[in-house]
């Protein structure tokens, strides 16, 4: 392998990237250079300037013991195929000997044949364990450095895909650089990387036209410092030139609302409905100072036709956004925003689905889902849909970055996309769909939003424990407990997931807000779940009229209030819903001492039936769950509930779990779980077909069965 000297840079100076190497905690992992391999990529991930969730991979060659042989030998360990540099851990990497990948080169039988190679790679595997080997391997294989990054920076990338990148490359790297003109990643480029340092002695680096970049170094802080050092000198000479050759992106054409998250909540079901036209789709909004910088320019009528430059963008965002009309979006009645959408929608799918004839091979995975991944209004933002909320806010994140190159691009020279072939061919890849064919089966509940209240009691923290398990985002609105229940189920279902909102379910307006969040979280609603609840256990004689009133307002009109405001959303999105409401067993049947609480649970059943007679004709579906002696981890029975249905029985409070059971025809306590799975029922398709029923939960109570 070849040595190369330090670069002098000093960190203390980086304005554009984020210097975190620890001298300390890399001194631990000294006499380790796989843990440092690991260490130097999650510092280069955790900076999203440098690169995104998945993009860009980093290497280190190393000397191993032979299994077989027992005799020293060569083995590069690189980020394996679908990773991520800023989590990668040991599994993620890919272990392979290095003179197989070199023995490689003699059955390699040219460009044509290229795909055929990739097959070949699992032969070259040292560490049997090792995560499957990506297309980038041989990039890394043939470069002849140790360590090596290869990283996809804004500014690097504005430089690569610029009409002039050549020559910039060479001013801005002082000739340090090599120039390798755009060519899919694969085998080939691998060769292409070799000659280069072949052809160009002492070069620090090689440029990926349209790509990215590839460093190196002799350790793992000279290939980190290297990386950063070309990128911050990258990012330094664009700001000197930003609005030198002509105003950013052709100046401001536009100011930004004064509202611009009010108008994205409302804009955002109706996008949403659209763009799940083939599978439920999860939404994310971004008015940042970068999106909106260039929505509201002169040039985005330019730039946004032209597509994306970089592989890693448009696999993830499309190869072009769908741009909307300001003038038109504002000011129109439901109506005719729905008509201008629908148009707006329809024309984008005839032009992918025109994209796809026009380039597609006679090997071409079949068209996938054809609808915008990016929308854009000026003005106010941008929207991305995916089929989780991880993958549209990264879809955001990636399409920022493309925004950023453009940017960058047209400040120094002229901005260049990937043509329009090369850009088909690396998104029908069929490497890339056997990828896709690879991934896991999304879970019953993927795409899907719900909204619990109550979320953080007992019933409700179940109910969306369950829902969150089976692949739905959620959101938890209660009064208390909100802030460590999303921590902790962020932490087991992903923190982009979950969210939570204070609410009161008597105060409209508290509703509505809740509602603006969770369509600002994830881009609408499918599942309302009414769980809050108190319960107050008093004779008639004792029953107050405060009693009765909180007991209407809370069972009754909270479920009313909800319902109407949520339905209003599921209109928008017009691809149905669910509604569900936890009443009671004292629904069908109460039990003594009980008028009040028996009377709004009897209450909350019937206005069940009647929405759902209304609301079927929409494909909302409204049913019921009847739980019935919920004990444990539950709010209202740690209150004075408990004590007062133990008076009623003649019993004590430790008592009332067992006497529960046991009047039940199963002799079952009945838990938090045992309501979430009948509702998990209700929703996932299990039962799509059903509206206006009653599940009760209650063991098997003979006197509240449905008659």
């Amino acid at each position: 392998m070849q040595t190369l000297n330090r670069l002098s840079a000093d960190p203390a100076s980086f304005q554009h990237v984020s210097y975190l190497w620890d001298e300390t905690q890399a001194a631990s992992m000294a006499h380790d250079e796989i843990a440092l391999l690991i260490y130097r990529s999650n510092l280069l991930g955790r900076d999203l300037r440098i690169t995104n969730y998945g993009g860009g991979n980093t290497s280190v060659k190393t000397s191993e013991i032979d299994p077989l042989t027992g005799e020293p030998v060569d083995v590069m360990w690189v980020k394996g195929s679908g990773g991520d540099i800023g989590t990668l851990t040991r599994k993620g990497l890919a272990g392979l000997y290095m003179n197989r990948l070199h023995a490689m080169k003699n059955r390699y039988r040219g460009l044509a044949f290229e795909d055929e190679i990739v097959g070949l790679y699992g032969y070259c595997l040292y560490d049997l364990a090792s995560a499957a080997p990506s297309i980038d391997t041989p990039l890394h294989a043939f470069v002849p450095y140790k360590h090596v990054d290869h990283l996809h920076p804004d500014a690097i990338i504005a430089i690569a895909a610029s009409k002039d990148g050549e020559r910039l490359t060479e001013e801005i790297f002082d000739g340090k650089f090599a120039w390798v003109p755009w060519q899919r990643p694969g085998f080939d480029l691998g060769l292409k990387l070799e000659q280069a340092i072949e052809n160009n002695p002492g070069i620090e680096g090689i440029m990926l036209g349209g790509h990215g970049f590839f460093t190196w170094g002799d350790t793992a802080y000279e290939s980190y410092l290297n990386s950063l050092t070309f990128i911050e000198k990258a990012a330094v000479y664009l700001d000197e030139n930003y609005g030198k050759r002509r105003p950013v992106f052709g100046g401001v054409r536009m100011e930004s609302a004064t509202n611009p998250q009010e108008q994205a909540t409302t804009l955002l079901p109706y996008l949403r409905g659209r763009a799940s036209q083939f599978r439920p789709m999860i939404g994310h909004f971004t008015n940042s100072p970068a999106v909106l910088e260039f929505v509201n320019s002169n040039e985005l009528s330019k730039l946004a036709p032209m597509g994306t430059s970089c592989p890693d963008h448009f696999l993830r965002t499309k190869i072009r956004p769908l741009v909307l009309d300001e003038k038109v979006v504002a000011g129109r009645s439901a109506e005719e925003l729905k008509t201008y959408l629908d148009e707006q929608f329809e024309q984008y799918r005839a032009d992918y689905a025109a994209y796809y004839e026009r380039c597609k091979h006679e090997d071409s995975p079949a068209m996938r889902d054809p609808n915008p991944v990016i929308v854009l209004l000026p003005g106010v933002g941008m929207f991305s849909f995916a089929k989780d909320k991880s993958t549209a806010r990264i879809a955001a994140e990636f399409y920022q970055n493309a925004i950023n190159v453009m940017k960058g691009a047209e400040a120094v020279s002229d901005y260049v996309s990937l043509p329009e072939q090369e850009a088909f061919d690396i998104e029908y890849w069929l490497l890339e769909e056997a990828k896709l064919q690879r991934m896991p089966k999304p879970k019953s509940l993927s795409g899907k939003i719900a909204y619990v209240t109550g979320g953080t009691g007992g019933i409700g923290r179940a109910i969306a424990e369950v829902l969150l398990q089976n692949g739905a985002c959620v959101m938890l609105a209660d009064r208390d407990l909100l802030d460590e229940t999303q921590t902790e189920f962020g932490k087991v279902y992903g923190k982009d997931n979950v969210r939570s909102v204070k609410l009161d379910v008597t105060d409209a307006n508290a509703i509505a807000r809740s509602l603006d969040e969770t369509i600002l979280a994830f881009g609408g609603v499918d599942i309302i779940v009414n769980c809050a609840g108190i319960s107050i256990s008093k004779p008639l004689a004792e029953t107050t009229i405060e009693d009765y009133d909180r007991l209407q307002d809370i069972l009754v009109k909270g479920q009313f209030l909800v319902s109407q405001r949520a339905v209003e959303v599921l209109r928008k999105q017009e691809r149905g819903g669910d509604i569900v409401n936890i009443v009671s067993k004292n629904a069908l049947f109460a039990g003594p001492n009980n008028v009040g609480y028996g009377t709004a649970k009897a209450a909350q059943l019937h206005m069940s039936r009647l929405m759902a007679a209304e609301l079927g004709g929409e494909k909302i579906r409204v049913n019921v769950v009847n739980p019935d002696a919920v004990l444990r981890n539950s709010k209202i029975w740690a209150g004075d509930w408990a004590q007062g249905r133990a008076k009623a029985y003649g019993i004590s409070v430790d008592e009332l779990p067992a006497h529960y059971a046991k009047r039940t025809i199963l002799n079952e306590e009945i838990l938090p779980e045992d309501i979430a799975k009948a509702v998990l029922v209700f929703v996932d398709g299990s039962l799509a077909k059903s509206t206006g029923n009653v599940l009760n939960v209650d063991g098997g109570v003979a006197a509240a069965f449905v008659r």
